[in-house]
């Protein structure tokens, strides 16, 4: 039976008039890696702060670790790590004291000199914070963010500011952390990230959840797949093949537009007409391309998310 990490259900938060999370709901299941994509103020900040109990929601149940964040919420951060996306820390305060003092709230947690190791800060042991650049800074916040060895973790925009090189250094460090059973919840902006790492991912729309599965799921689901070749003789019965939702021929060039396993299908049906095409090929849609359909299709006209 799989074990609900969070649960979160009709979550609602305003601040006066100002709607931030509008009936929020989703699940999290232990030792995954679980998403939230969404536009700037759609709500995927303040759903994760009353998660760590840290805002107090109108209305709606949630649970976390089977505790109550508005009840519990002392407790709960016992076993949760954060990186938030607003977050500092004393201008002269040093990497190491940092590191040191953070984990000596935790006695159970992970040693402070191998976090700061993985972590790629061993060489500004000794440096402030105010003379970190951005990306150290950010890979300074993650690090203490899992220093206690949480049974789960928050990352709100963990490789902002990061370099290229770096974010794929966190990444394996992401995967790592999953795979010794600590489950994970993503907030990010990048869809390559989400694509690459994420079990599953929750888009939020117009203060809510729009959709949530598999990364893969979602391209099937809500993608278009553009399929192309040269034709060698009618192709009008393609319009009728499952998945199919467009047919554009011209002179022997032939794009179909469809969803799901569409490239399979006119394959299977070219092949049963006598047709077997040495270009045919697909083009699959992207993760971003689906999060911008599904937001454009949630928002309502003129309305920012």
């Amino acid at each position: 039976m799989v074990e609900q990490v969070i649960s979160v259900d009709g979550l609602r938060k305003s601040y006066g008039s100002v709607v931030a999370a509008d009936g929020v709901s989703f699940e999290v299941e232990k030792g995954e890696i679980f998403g939230l994509l969404g536009r700037n103020g759609c709500g995927k900040t303040t759903t994760v702060e009353c998660l760590q109990g840290l805002r107090r929601p109108d209305s709606g149940s949630m649970t976390v670790l089977g505790l109550d964040p508005r009840r519990q919420g002392t407790e709960l951060r016992r076993k949760i790590g954060a990186q938030l996306q607003e977050s500092a820390l004393p201008e002269r305060i040093k990497v190491w004291e940092a590191l040191a003092f953070f984990s000596s709230l935790s006695p159970s947690g992970l040693p402070w000199q191998e976090v700061m190791e993985e972590w790629g800060l061993a060489d500004k042991r000794n440096a402030t914070f105010a003379s970190l650049s951005g990306g150290q800074q950010q890979r300074l916040f993650v690090a203490l963010a899992v220093v206690n060895a949480p049974q789960l973790v928050f990352f709100d925009e963990m490789t902002t500011g990061l370099d290229p090189v770096s974010r794929h250094v966190a990444w394996e460090l992401v995967d790592r952390l999953r795979q010794g059973g600590t489950t994970v919840v993503l907030v990010t902006h990048f869809m390559d990230e989400a694509e690459t790492l994420c079990d599953r991912v929750a888009i939020f729309a117009h203060h809510r959840v729009a959709a949530v599965a598999s990364p893969a799921e979602l391209i099937d689901q809500f993608g278009r797949t553009e399929v192309v070749f040269t034709a060698g003789g009618p192709v009008d019965f393609l319009g009728r093949v499952p998945g199919v939702e467009s047919l554009d021929v011209i002179g022997r060039r032939v794009t179909i537009t469809g969803t799901g396993a569409v490239l399979a299908q006119v394959a299977a049906a070219l092949v049963h007409s006598g047709q077997a095409p040495e270009d045919l090929r697909a083009d699959r849609p992207t993760l971003e391309q689906v999060f911008l359909r599904i937001t454009d299709e949630s928002d309502p006209p003129g309305e920012e998310a």
